[in-house]
């Protein structure tokens, strides 16, 4: 291995840490938590280190957010490769986001609540994103109903679940009541 090599390896080992660390703390003692000087304490660099590979927190934000995304679809798919109706899919699709949501708070605001300077619905939208809302359309372009275009349905199914998973971890909605609006929003807006 050549010494150029050794040192990519390296940087990507360190940035794979620093976008760890800053979960785990986010997810723990919430986004105010980490800052740049807690960072390098608790990964053993020094803060010039971490602004080597992040300008600062809203570009780690956005590391975060991206993981997040991967790891979402890669959840939605497995979800949905089990159920062999269209309505047992959606309903599986749905729980999952909605798990995926309450399981990791951080993350999820992360993706959709914190400047992580990442572009939305754009040509520049960074490709795990893309992914996640590919995620969801594969299930739900199938359901979206004559004449509906599948993206823009997906985009509102999308924006429900947005909505349950906010709602709920906000305490507005009661949590004992998911399996009953999941049943009603998959009723309601996919057409099978």
């Amino acid at each position: 291995m050549s010494v150029q090599e050794r040192r990519r390896r390296e940087r990507a080992e360190r940035e794979r840490l620093i976008v760890a660390t800053a979960r785990e703390l986010a997810e723990h003692q919430g986004w105010d938590a980490v800052t740049t000087r807690r960072l390098a304490e608790r990964i053993e660099y020094s803060q010039p280190v971490l602004y080597s590979h992040f300008r600062g927190k809203r570009e780690i934000i956005g590391a975060v957010a991206l993981d997040g995304a991967a790891e979402m679809a890669a959840e939605l798919r497995a979800a949905t490769a089990g159920p062999d109706t269209p309505r047992a899919r959606v309903a599986a699709l749905a729980h999952a986001y909605l798990d995926y949501a309450a399981r990791h708070p951080a993350v999820y605001d992360a993706m959709f609540e914190l400047d992580g300077g990442l572009a939305f619905a754009d040509e520049d939208t960074p490709q795990p994103l893309k992914d996640a809302f590919a995620a969801l359309l594969e299930t739900l372009r199938d359901v979206a109903g004559e004449g509906v275009p599948p993206g823009l349905f997906t985009e509102v199914f999308w924006a429900a679940l947005h909505g349950l998973a906010t709602l709920t971890r906000a305490g507005r909605l009661p949590p004992g009541d998911t399996d009953p609006r999941v049943e009603l929003l998959v009723d309601r807006l996919a057409r099978m």
